[in-house]
């Protein structure tokens, strides 16, 4: 069992360290919103520090699940951040959608002061976090992985080394992509079937069965045909990762062209007020362009 530290408790964080302590570890969180971390202690029985340097303080792990590159620097770099607390041979884990480019930063700067250093960006949701079976892509060298493996086992279902440094967020941004494009092919599908006069539940359990079936409509179809869009990954967050899966294709030449073209759907379902809507909104999208509602 090991000494760890979670900085960022949010949608994902929170149950995340909770299962930490499920599995034995010693965890001591830090959150920029205090009420939240002193809620966390009353629910998990850990400890609460004052500053990301002092959660870090002799932790084997720091793991961290913050929004986005400039809010990860914020809670590493400086006088009171991780890596000024942390320990010769500690690793810190960044669970936290972010750039490659971070990731290889942090690495680099972990290095020279003697840390570890994994990036390891998440799927799986919010769902996924709360029952411990979420999908852990991880880049950096393997001695460090393979030291921080048995650890986030706590909230995996999968986990793997895919490469060097950043490799874990290209991964997660491959994982986007998918999503991007299979979340409007859901939302058109659906979209057809009910201007088609069927019974959209029901063609859906048909089709599920065969070659169109994926996470997104087995999860998300029931909900989309109702409307209701308060489950899982807001539309603000998908913005913020496709941004940065579009300056990713910028850099290496590959060219993504339905991903751009949803990144601007979603820009649409932003301007109609769903910027904390679900993903599957794209739907409300469509239905709304019959009637131009926004």
């Amino acid at each position: 069992m090991a000494k760890v530290a979670f900085i960022g408790l949010g949608v994902m964080g929170y149950p995340m360290a909770g299962h930490l302590v499920k599995a034995g570890h010693t965890v001591t969180v830090w959150n920029r919103s205090t009420d939240k971390a002193d809620r966390w202690v009353a629910q998990h029985k850990g400890q609460k520090a004052d500053t990301p340097k002092a959660a870090a303080a002799g932790a084997e792990f720091v793991m961290a699940c913050v929004g986005n590159d400039d809010d990860l620097r914020s809670v590493v770099y400086g006088e009171t951040g991780a890596l000024a607390g942390m320990g010769k041979g500690a690793i810190f884990v960044d669970h936290t959608t972010a750039s490659a480019d971070v990731a290889r930063e942090l690495y680099a700067k972990a290095k020279a002061a003697g840390f570890g250093f994994v990036d390891a960006p998440v799927s799986g949701g919010q769902a996924g976090a709360e029952n411990g079976q979420l999908t852990i892509m991880c880049g950096g060298n393997a001695a460090d992985y393979d030291k921080v493996k048995p650890v986030i086992q706590a909230y995996a279902k999968m986990q793997n080394l895919l490469g060097g440094p950043g490799s874990g967020q290209l991964t997660k941004m491959m994982n986007q992509i998918c999503i991007a494009g299979v979340v409007q092919g859901l939302a058109e599908a659906l979209a057809f079937g009910r201007a088609a006069g069927l019974d959209v539940m029901k063609a859906v359990e048909v089709i599920s069965k065969g070659a169109a079936q994926s996470w997104q409509m087995d999860n998300r179809h029931k909900t989309m045909i109702e409307g209701k869009f308060d489950y899982g990954f807001a539309v603000d967050w998908m913005r913020k990762d496709l941004g940065i899966c579009l300056a990713e294709a910028r850099r290496n030449g590959s060219s993504l062209p339905v991903t751009a073209l949803v990144d601007q759907f979603y820009a649409e379902v932003q301007q109609m007020g769903g910027k904390r809507w679900d993903t599957s909104s794209l739907m409300a999208r469509l239905e709304a362009t019959k009637t131009k509602k926004y």
